[in-house]
């Protein structure tokens, strides 16, 4: 079993803020991921008008808002007036679209590490890797360890490495593709992220060869969890915070990370 591991990051990560336990991307979700133990989350941002990064996983705001329409045609005060939280519970109504610069403020202040997605139409890529980068350069300044800028996204890494070379980052794919350390290595990349159940022992071997953490998702069951700990997993990403607790490698005896 690995007991540590180079991977400088919290290593059980809550998926867009708080997992099933709040309406994802808000900032009462980020709040309940730090209230359940998590030291470290994982957010969306995308752009909506004029550039302004927002937390929001889809292109559309009609999953998780009481809108319509794309997240591009509204500018962030006219997301702020949709009710983000009434789907997911009535205890949620009211609850805002929040800047990404409201939630990394957040997370500075809570002191939380995150994991921030970037998520972008390829037209809008560059500029998403772009102002994202600079927004959590400033915001998260000094901040150790420093938040690490994951993508599907290509252009967007590339944009993100050009104005803010010393934040990490992680390429995300679904199944790693042949050439996945070319890749990483042009883009500069301190991880890969890819699907659990694309995982093998050899994999890890691999990525870590390559000098590279290997981060899987989303990780929804302790048992599987413990699964890719034991083949040397360096992070894993869940919605289940109270199964897959932050604590879950301190319940089995395991060292923290070094």
């Amino acid at each position: 079993m690995l007991n540590k591991t180079r991977w400088p990051f919290p290593r059980i990560i809550a998926h867009r803020g708080g997992g099933t336990l709040g309406p994802e991307n808000t900032l009462v979700g980020l709040r309940l991921g730090a209230a359940a133990g998590f030291g470290g989350l994982e957010f969306d941002v995308r752009l909506a008008r004029h550039g302004v990064p927002v937390l929001m996983h889809d292109a559309t705001v009609d999953r998780t808002t009481d809108g319509r329409g794309a997240v591009v045609d509204r500018d962030a005060a006219e997301l702020r007036q949709l009710d983000a939280g009434s789907w997911f519970g009535n205890e949620f109504v009211g609850e805002h679209v929040p800047t990404f610069d409201s939630a990394a403020t957040l997370c500075r202040t809570l002191g939380l590490w995150a994991n921030i997605e970037l998520k972008a139409e390829e037209a809008a890529a560059a500029d998403t890797g772009r102002i994202v980068a600079q927004q959590a350069a400033r915001v998260f300044g000094d901040a150790s360890p420093a938040p690490l800028l994951s993508s599907f996204s290509e252009t967007a890494l590339a944009a993100a490495k050009d104005v803010a070379p010393d934040l990490p980052r992680g390429l995300l794919v679904e199944t790693p593709p042949a050439d996945w350390r070319a890749r990483t290595q042009t883009l500069g990349c301190r991880s890969l992220h890819c699907r659990h159940d694309a995982v093998t022992p050899e994999l890890i071997a691999a990525v870590h060869d390559a000098g590279l953490g290997l981060l899987a998702y989303t990780v929804n069951d302790p048992g599987r969890a413990m699964v890719l700990f034991e083949w040397g997993i360096d992070a894993i990403v869940t919605d289940e915070l109270k199964a897959v607790r932050a604590d879950l490698l301190a319940q089995y005896g395991l060292e923290p990370p070094v």
